[in-house]
C-alpha cells in the first residue's frame, strides 16, 4: 500500500511539472485565497495548483462542494478526478487548511473557488418533435403563425447558446415553395409571400431546423388553413306564407321549418346557422332550434298563444352565424325570412288575479263584516258568478257578482287560523267553464279565553297530622295566543274564610304553590279555590278549585305473629310536585 501510494503521488507529480491551472503563472504557492478557472469536458487527474504548507502543519485538509471529485495530498496538490461539467456545477465552492500531526488547524480554511468555464457540448432542442398551427385563409402576408423555441444548456449569451432558426422544406410547394418564413434569431413563423386558399391547399407540413455553432436539431411544424366567414346565410325562401292554429296549441309543438344554407366550411362557427325572431313576437312565444348537421330550422311555441292579446303576428326571422363576418361583408335581405301566424279563438276558462288570495281580521269582527275579495275574468270577456267551495265551518259568504267575502258567522283563531277556503269563478253563459283559487282569512287573537288550569288534579292529599306546613305544585293555563315569552298569569286564594288556612305563591307565568300556612288542620277533605287572572286586554279571570286535599290520619297496625310482634305501617302518600 505504501509503495501504490508513493506511485500514485509520483504520477501526480509528473502531471503537475507537464500541466496546470495557477494564477499569475504560477503553480504553486502558498496557503490564500485564490480562483481557478478549468473548462469542462477535460481529461480527469489533473493537478490544479500546490499549496505549500509552514510547520508545524504536515498535511492539508479539503472541504465544500467537492462533489467526491476534487482531492488534495497531503504534499498540498490539489487535483480532479473526474470530467467535470459546468450544466451540472458551473462553480465549485471549496476550503482548504493545514493541519498539525494531532489533526489540529494550523492554518485556515482559506476559500478556493473553481470555476468550470464551458464548451459547446450540448445540442440545441425543442419542447416537442411537432407543432401545430392555423392560419386563416385570405390572412395578409407578414402576419404571424406562432412562435417556436428552442433550448441550449450551454452558457447564455454566448457564441455556444446563440441559435438560429430556418426552414428546411415546405410541402406541398402549392401553389409555389417559399410561402412561409421563420426569423431566424426570434423563431417567428410568419406567412411570406402571398395569401392562402383553403381550396388550394387545406394543409401544410414544414421542416424546421435549429442550430448552434456546431449542432442542429429538427422539428416539424403542421399548418392548418382554416375557412373565414366570409359568406352569409341564405334562406331557401324569403316568405313561409300564413299559419293558422288555435290558441290552446300546447307548449312545445313544433309549428314550421325553415332552411338557410351558408357556403364556408361545413361544421364550423362560420357555416353553423343560429335562427333569431327579430319581429312580431314580442312576448316571445316562439323560438327556433336548430340541427347541427343540416342547419335546419324547427320553429316551437315556448309560451302559450293568446288570440285575446295577439290574433295576428307577422313574424321576421334572421339568420347569423356565430362566428363574426370578416370585415366588409354585411347580412342583407337574402338572410331575412318572414310568415304570418293567425291565432284563432278558444273558448277559456276564467283567469284568477292569482294563485291564493289572503286576508287578516281580528277574531272578534262583527258577523256582516267584509273580510276579503277576490277578482277574476274571462278572456272571452263574459260575466263571471263567484262561489265558495270547503267552507266546512260556515263562516263566510261571498258576493256572487263582486268577490267580495264577509262573516256570516262568529270567528274564532283558536278554532281554525289560517281558514282556508276555495273560490270558484264560473262564467255566465257558453260552456259555464270555471277555475278555483285559495282564499286564506288569517285570524288575529283576541283576549277572549279564560284561564284555566292545565289538567284535572286529583288526590290529593298531606298526612295528618302535619308536622310541618305542606305545599302543592299547580299549572294554569289558555288558549290564547300569546307572546313569545308565554303567558303571565297572577294567582291568589279566591275566599277570604281560606286565606288563614291556605296561601298561593306564584313560581312563574305558568306554576304557582299552594301551601299551608300552620298544622292545625282537622282530618278531613278540603276544597280550595284559587283565582287566576291573565293580565291580557281585556283581562280574563277564572276561579278552580283544588278539589278533594285529603288530611289523612297516620296508623300503625299491630298483630301478632308466630308469637312475635309484627309492626306494619301505613305510609302517607309523600308530597310531590304535580306534572302538567
Amino acid at each position: 500500500m505504501i509503495l501504490q501510494a508513493h506511485l500514485h503521488s509520483l504520477c501526480l507529480l509528473m502531471l503537475y511539472l507537464a500541466t496546470g491551472y495557477g494564477q499569475e503563472g504560477k503553480f504553486s504557492g502558498p496557503l490564500k485565497p485564490m480562483t481557478f478557472s478549468i473548462y469542462e469536458g477535460q481529461e480527469p487527474n489533473q493537478i490544479i495548483f500546490q499549496f505549500k504548507a509552514n510547520p508545524p502543519a504536515v498535511t492539508f485538509e479539503l472541504t465544500g462542494e467537492t462533489d467526491n471529485i476534487f482531492k488534495i495530498e497531503r504534499e498540498g496538490l490539489l487535483y480532479y478526478t473526474r470530467t467535470l461539467d459546468r450544466e451540472t456545477r458551473s462553480t465549485h465552492n471549496l476550503q482548504v487548511a493545514t493541519l498539525d500531526a494531532n489533526g489540529a488547524i494550523v492554518e485556515g480554511p482559506v476559500p478556493i473557488t473553481i470555476e468550470v468555464k464551458d464548451v459547446n457540448d450540448n445540442r440545441p432542442t425543442f419542447l416537442q418533435s411537432k407543432y401545430e398551427a392555423s392560419v386563416r385563409q385570405n390572412s395578409r402576408p407578414g402576419n404571424s403563425i406562432g412562435t417556436l423555441t428552442a433550448h441550449d444548456r450551454d452558457e447564455e449569451n454566448t457564441a455556444n447558446s446563440l441559435l438560429n432558426y430556418r426552414i428546411v422544406e415546405q410541402t406541398p410547394k402549392l401553389p409555389m415553395d417559399g410561402l412561409f418564413l421563420i426569423q431566424t434569431y426570434a423563431g417567428m413563423l410568419q406567412l411570406a409571400k402571398q395569401s392562402l386558399k383553403k381550396q388550394d391547399t387545406p394543409q401544410y407540413n414544414l421542416t424546421i431546423e435549429v442550430s448552434d455553432k456546431d449542432f442542429k436539431t429538427l422539428c416539424f411544424v403542421q399548418i392548418n388553413v382554416i375557412d373565414i366567414n366570409d359568406q352569409i346565410p341564405i334562406f331557401e325562401k324569403s316568405d313561409y306564407g300564413n299559419l293558422t292554429l288555435a290558441e290552446d296549441t300546447n307548449v312545445g309543438s313544433t309549428i314550421l321549418t325553415i332552411q338557410a344554407t351558408d357556403a364556408d366550411e361545413p361544421f364550423t362557427g362560420s357555416s353553423k346557422i343560429l335562427y333569431h325572431i327579430i319581429k312580431g313576437d314580442s312576448e316571445g312565444r316562439l323560438g327556433v332550434d336548430t340541427d347541427p348537421h343540416t342547419n335546419t330550422g324547427y320553429v316551437i311555441i315556448k309560451k302559450p298563444l293568446d288570440f285575446e292579446t295577439a290574433a295576428v303576428s307577422n313574424i321576421v326571422f334572421k339568420a347569423e352565424n356565430p362566428e363574426p363576418l370578416v370585415f366588409g361583408v354585411t347580412y342583407n335581405e337574402s338572410s331575412f325570412a318572414k310568415f304570418t301566424l293567425f291565432v284563432t279563438d278558444v273558448n277559456e276558462a276564467p283567469e284568477f288575479s292569482q294563485y291564493v288570495f289572503q286576508a287578516k281580521v281580528s277574531e272578534d269582527v262583527a258577523i256582516g263584516t267584509k273580510v276579503g275579495n277576490v277578482t277574476a275574468k274571462d278572456p272571452e270577456g263574459l260575466d263571471i258568478s263567484y262561489s265558495l267551495r270547503g267552507d266546512t265551518r260556515g263562516w263566510l259568504k261571498i258576493d256572487h257578482v263582486t268577490g267580495e267575502i264577509f262573516s256570516v258567522a262568529p270567528l274564532d283563531r283558536e278554532a281554525g287560523s289560517p281558514y282556508r277556503v276555495q273560490v270558484v269563478a264560473t262564467e255566465v253563459g257558453g260552456s259555464s267553464l270555471s277555475s278555483v283559487s285559495q282564499f286564506h282569512l288569517i285570524l288575529t287573537d283576541v283576549n277572549d279565553n279564560p284561564p284555566r288550569l292545565a289538567k284535572d288534579y286529583t288526590d290529593l292529599f298531606f298526612c295528618h297530622p302535619l308536622s310541618a306546613p305542606g305545599s302543592l305544585i299547580f299549572e294554569a293555563t289558555d288558549d290564547d295566543q300569546h307572546s313569545f315569552r308565554g303567558p303571565h298569569f297572577t294567582f291568589s286564594v279566591a275566599s277570604e274564610s281560606l286565606q288563614n288556612d291556605w296561601q298561593v305563591s306564584k313560581i312563574n307565568g305558568t306554576h304557582a304553590r299552594l301551601s299551608t300556612r300552620h298544622t292545625d288542620f282537622e282530618e278531613r277533605e278540603y276544597v280550595v279555590l284559587i283565582r287566576i287572572n291573565d293580565g291580557g286586554r281585556p283581562p280574563l279571570e277564572s276561579i278552580v278549585s283544588l278539589p278533594g286535599i285529603i288530611l289523612a290520619v297516620v296508623f300503625i297496625r299491630m298483630k301478632k305473629d308466630k308469637g312475635k310482634d309484627n309492626v306494619e305501617s301505613a305510609q302517607a302518600s309523600e308530597v310531590k310536585p304535580l306534572r302538567s
